[in-house]
């Protein structure tokens, strides 16, 4: 049975477009013309597209440009979109023309449907869009979803993340290991000290985050079509990052250059490359724990963690590191997403940037999966148990502790020591001992792995 359709009209003439749809002709043709991908933009992208609308109604209701009753109306119409509603009528592909117009427009239509009856009527361009260009609002909505991102999913679950490491460095501070360089035995360490550098590269992975932050919270808003704020008052922008820091408790402001804001996206490549770094982390810090955590019996089999689900379909009693190995995943995917938006960061042409839908897409999926992967970290952090006597094992008979006699007997001579505690595999004391005329009882402090540590 065919579905019902009614006519539409916009400057291009008449479409037909489903009869319950919310949107109009821009966005039918939209629908009709951007067929490449299951993908849309996400969630948090429309509703920042929903909350500039908002925020722009209030600015031209204060400016006299708009009547209270239709800045009214585009008000709880954008409200009903920031909490989630309509979803189904955002369908556009992220693939679609470069400036984001399609979706801006579509934006503009269901807030045009939504607030218009009852005698009122809400053109999308004259009314919704008033005082604006897609070219100044849909940059300026990726700055505005990032950073709410930011504020509200990401950087509470980093520095929550932070916390339990910093508490699980405590715990296991009295833990001493045999530390490695190349993979290979090095001089020993505290496990605690080793978690205290995680803890530590996180942090500074906050920190480059909150440092875009200054930046990412600039928006373009007010520049219009080119930057030169053509069809709005001079003041607008001001307006407008008022009223998005009223709503939001973050504090917005108009770029200093508009121009710049509308040409070029280099503030949410910044934001891709601090997430980069940060999926660096991520890489890093698993891997160690796959490490440690590697055998049971013919790894390294340092640390346990905790068992989540059979690791193998045809290998019975088979446990494998399954979160490590899915945020290391994660961590792939935000690498790739950082490539793909530099590569459309570069392509301004004069006065716009005409790559906006995917950078927009590539970066809020970064954040959103970054801070599930902090969820995860964490809870690998607090599972882990510790193999004691793995650990001590591995001490005594770590033959590089023959670098603490460097200072009383030459770098040659312990390195002979060292040789001969290896191949002989005994204890480096023992070796010692034997080939030095040093005091037993000196020798067992010099070579004592919990001072070697420093703590």
């Amino acid at each position: 049975m065919a579905k019902k359709t009614r006519k539409v009209r916009d400057s291009m003439g008449t479409i037909e477009i489903p009869a319950d749809a919310l949107y109009q002709a821009q966005t039918q043709r939209a629908l009709d013309n951007f067929r490449f991908s299951d993908l849309r933009l996400p969630a948090s992208l429309i509703a920042a597209l929903a909350r500039i609308k908002r925020a722009c109604a209030r600015a031209n209701l204060d400016l006299g440009l708009l009547e209270q009753e239709r800045c009214n109306a585009i008000v709880a119409a954008a409200d009903r979109i920031i909490a989630g509603e309509f979803g189904d009528q955002f369908g556009i592909d992220v693939f679609q023309t470069g400036s984001g117009t399609s979706s801006n427009m579509n934006v503009n239509e269901v807030i045009s449907t939504l607030a218009s009856g009852d005698g009122l009527e809400l053109h999308p361009n004259d009314h919704v869009n008033m005082g604006q260009s897609s070219n100044d609002v849909f940059p300026s909505a990726i700055h505005v979803a990032a950073s709410l991102e930011f504020h509200q999913q990401l950087l509470p679950r980093l520095r929550q993340l932070e916390d339990r490491l910093e508490a699980a460095a405590a715990r296991h501070a009295d833990i001493v290991k045999t530390g490695r360089t190349h993979l290979m035995d090095a001089m020993p360490i505290r496990l605690g000290q080793e978690i205290s550098a995680w803890a530590s590269q996180l942090r500074s992975d906050r920190y480059r985050l909150q440092a875009s932050l200054t930046r990412l919270q600039q928006l373009a808003i007010g520049g219009t079509a080119v930057g030169t704020g053509v069809n709005t008052a001079p003041d607008f922008g001001e307006r407008v990052c008022a009223h998005l820091e009223a709503d939001s408790g973050v504090a917005f402001r108009p770029m200093e250059n508009r121009f710049e804001g509308i040409a070029t996206q280099n503030t949410a490549l910044e934001a891709s490359g601090q997430l980069r770094v940060l999926a660096s982390s991520f890489t890093k810090i698993c891997n160690d724990l796959r490490w440690m955590n590697s055998g049971p019996l013919t790894g390294l089999g340092e640390i346990r963690l905790a068992p989540l689900q059979p690791g193998s379909s045809i290998m019975p009693g088979k446990v494998n590191p399954v979160l490590p190995e899915a945020i290391l995943m994660v961590a792939a995917q935000i690498g790739g997403n950082d490539s793909t938006i530099a590569i459309a960061a570069a392509s301004g042409n004069f006065q716009l940037n005409v790559m906006l839908p995917i950078i927009g897409y590539n970066l809020l999926q970064s954040i959103a999966i970054a801070a599930a992967a902090a969820d995860a970290l964490a809870r690998v952090v607090d599972g882990f148990s510790v193999e004691q006597s793995t650990l001590e094992e591995g001490l005594e008979r770590n033959p590089i502790l023959a670098t603490a006699l460097n200072p009383l007997i030459g770098y040659e001579r312990a390195a002979e020591i060292a040789k001969i505690a290896l191949d002989e595999n005994r204890p480096i004391l023992e070796v010692a001992l034997e080939l030095t005329d040093i005091d037993g009882a000196e020798l067992a402090r010099l070579l004592d792995p919990a001072r070697l540590t420093g703590a």
